[in-house]
């Protein structure tokens, strides 16, 4: 009797079809967001001309906790990679399966954050109803995801492309600007003063978001071609290249538009865009949009990984883990999280939820060092790819101090 191919079996596996390039730009799409072209002006009006030296210190913070996630992908590259990696670290299956469930509660939120920010901007061309536009997109990019990972991977990449071009976009129409950076070179070093440097610090604090996207990585692990390998190389070159746009785009952003001016702004890049070439920043909007499908999308990618991950543990109902036999994709997961993000974007009332977000992320980077610091103090005999002691150990401490400060700030304001 003939298997039906388009069947959904707890015996079919993900598909390893995700080469070190495919999943590099991945990494690069879920870093490199809509938020870039928002957080250069935030930024901008605390850390002024050095807000180019805020990002770089943003970088080296966020660094210790991308290098411990590419230890811990090479250890163990599983999907619901957080929740294994909790259960490695502290044997805990109640505490692995709700850090699984926040990072999927993470990228369900997001989503429909998202959502409503593609409704708003599309308002910008047509005039159509945000409830249309929110669901008809969200049941889309679900159909892409039950597609395949490949071709969702790679739409994600055409995406991700289109990102970059218009980040260097924007470097190449203000890049006149660079010619004055010899004579302004001592306003980008930070003097000695100590209040300055608290600038500098108060803007990394705001430019570590920018950083945020490396975890949802190693939620593919199982369809990464040699992931053990691949992931951790992944992981370090996006880090790299995406520290290397920022600092471009900060300093033709800064050199071009007074750092105060930026800070005035939602569309900091849309400001530098006009004043380098005297036009509307039509092409930037349009940008803005691809941006905010892309999160989304990568958002919804890493959610039903987590599901069928934290299914294939043993923490969550048999049918959460299923494949389907034509797609090889984890079809019942994927409808969950569609039909969640449709019920938040459509059911809740569109409010801030970004602080919810970096709270529960920096909750799970600080677990997520705590148990690689518990692995390595225990397993002496592994040989992969390796991070010294103190690099985890510096992740949580600084995950913990940004998570304080989060708490600080919700209380007083």
């Amino acid at each position: 009797m003939k298997n039906d191919k388009s069947s959904l079996s707890h015996s079919n596996e993900l598909r390893r079809s995700l080469s070190l390039p495919l999943v590099t730009f991945y990494g690069i799409g879920t870093i490199l967001g809509a938020g870039i072209y928002v957080l250069v002006g935030k930024v901008a009006g605390v850390a002024g001309m050095l807000t180019p030296l805020a990002f770089l210190v943003a970088a080296l913070i966020a660094g210790f906790s991308a290098f411990s996630y590419a230890e811990l992908a090479a250890r163990l590259p599983k999907s619901a990679s957080e929740a294994v990696y909790a259960q490695a670290g502290f044997g805990r299956a109640s505490l692995s399966r709700l850090i699984g469930l926040l990072m999927v509660l993470v990228g369900v939120v997001s989503s429909a954050t998202l959502m409503h920010g593609f409704a708003g901007y599309l308002q910008v061309y047509v005039q159509w109803p945000d409830i249309w536009v929110i669901s008809v997109m969200i049941l889309t990019l679900g159909a892409v995801v039950i597609w395949g990972v490949t071709q969702s991977v790679l739409i994600a990449v055409i995406m991700t492309l289109f990102e970059m071009a218009g980040l260097v976009l924007i470097i190449w129409v203000a890049g006149d600007s660079l010619g004055s950076l010899p004579e302004r070179w001592p306003q980008l070093l930070a003097p000695e003063a100590p209040f300055v440097w608290y600038g500098v610090l108060l803007g990394a604090f705001v430019a570590f978001y920018a950083f945020i996207g490396f975890e949802d990585m190693v939620n593919v692990a199982e369809e990464v071609i040699d992931p053990s390998r691949n992931l951790p190389k992944a992981i370090i070159l996006v880090l790299i290249i995406v520290t290397l746009f920022y600092l471009l785009v900060t300093l033709v952003s800064i050199l071009s538009v007074a750092p105060d001016r930026l800070a005035q702004t939602d569309a900091p890049l849309a400001m530098v865009y006009e004043q380098a070439t005297g036009r509307g920043p039509l092409f930037i909007t349009l940008i803005s949009l691809v941006s905010v499908l892309n999160g989304a999308l990568i958002q919804i990618i890493m959610a039903s990984r987590v599901l069928y991950g934290l299914s294939r543990q043993g923490w969550l109902p048999s049918l959460l883990g299923q494949v389907s036999g034509r797609t090889r994709t984890p079809v019942p997961a994927i409808i969950v999280v569609v039909t969640a993000i449709l019920l938040f974007a459509l059911l809740l009332p569109l409010i801030s939820l970004a602080r919810l977000t970096s709270f529960v992320t920096l909750i799970i980077f600080t677990l997520m060092n705590v148990a690689l610091w518990r692995i390595k103090r225990r397993e002496d005999s592994y040989e992969g790819f390796q991070v010294p002691l103190w690099v985890p150990v510096s992740g949580a401490t600084v995950s913990a101090l940004f998570l304080v400060s989060q708490l600080y700030d919700f209380f007083v304001d």
